[in-house]
């Protein structure tokens, strides 16, 4: 029950955020930005307070260099996905038929890597209990990957619909999205003791994630606001994102 729950969270969070493009005027960004500036501290928080702390008390030497390594695979990622990780949206009306292509590909592996480190959460080597829940970071990960989603599946939604694609390719586009972290997720776990048994590849990963993640949250922090300098809702949107992080990583 637990793995099902993880997986709709995961899928219904992209599916939510892209809903809301057709609840709200997508002309009125104000909400995006503001929570994104939410996500951005959350994940920023998570980071800080719990995964980087927890892969460093691992026994894997070069930690720093594949977290520094994930964030310059975002920056590569973004040229594919053009930043909508950020919540960027960039129109493209007169596109070539590869965009939506590009476009996914950049989003799909960033968003599969995400997932990924789930996986650890159902191996022996979480620290579960005899009925089999453990007691890693999997949680605080999970709400911070689907915090992050909404924004973006928002974001993918009313780029690729402003850009002319139509709504039936935006809606295979979104539930591709949608079910690419569970497929990262499910993927780990299915390779068992390949990715988790040493934990060599699962530090790997998560080290990437990390990267990926401190790339993402810092662009987000600098670049929410259009004229680039804090106001008093970014204000409060930071601190709040980052007072639930800890709330949720120490509860």
């Amino acid at each position: 029950m637990e793995l099902i729950f993880q997986i709709l969270v995961l899928f219904l969070s992209v599916i939510l955020g892209g809903s809301l493009y057709f609840i709200f005027k997508p002309e009125k960004k104000a909400w995006l930005l503001l929570s994104l500036a939410f996500s951005g501290a959350f994940l920023f928080a998570l980071c800080v307070l719990e995964l980087i702390p927890s892969l460093y008390k691992l026994d894997f030497e070069n930690t720093g260099l594949y977290i520094l390594l994930g964030f310059f695979l975002q920056i590569v990622l973004d040229y594919f996905s053009q930043g909508i990780e950020h919540g960027h949206i960039h129109v493209q009306k007169n596109h070539s038929t590869w965009f939506p292509l590009l476009l996914m590909s950049g989003l799909c592996v960033h968003a599969f890597l995400e997932g990924m480190p789930l996986a650890f959460d159902y191996s022996s080597e979480a620290g579960g209990d005899a009925h089999g829940h453990s007691h890693s970071h999997a949680f605080p990960l999970l709400w911070g990957i689907a915090l992050h989603h909404i924004p973006v599946a928002f974001a993918l939604v009313s780029m690729l619909i402003k850009s002319n694609v139509s709504k039936i390719t935006t809606i295979i586009m979104l539930v591709l999205f949608a079910a690419m972290s569970p497929f990262g997720m499910l993927t780990g776990i299915s390779l068992g003791d390949y990715f988790l048994g040493d934990k060599a590849g699962y530090q790997i990963i998560m080290a990437l994630v990390i990267g990926i993640f401190l790339h993402i949250s810092t662009t987000i922090l600098f670049e929410t606001g259009d004229e680039h300098h804090f106001n008093l809702k970014k204000l409060i949107s930071i601190v709040l994102g980052a007072a639930v992080a800890y709330f949720i990583i120490v509860a």
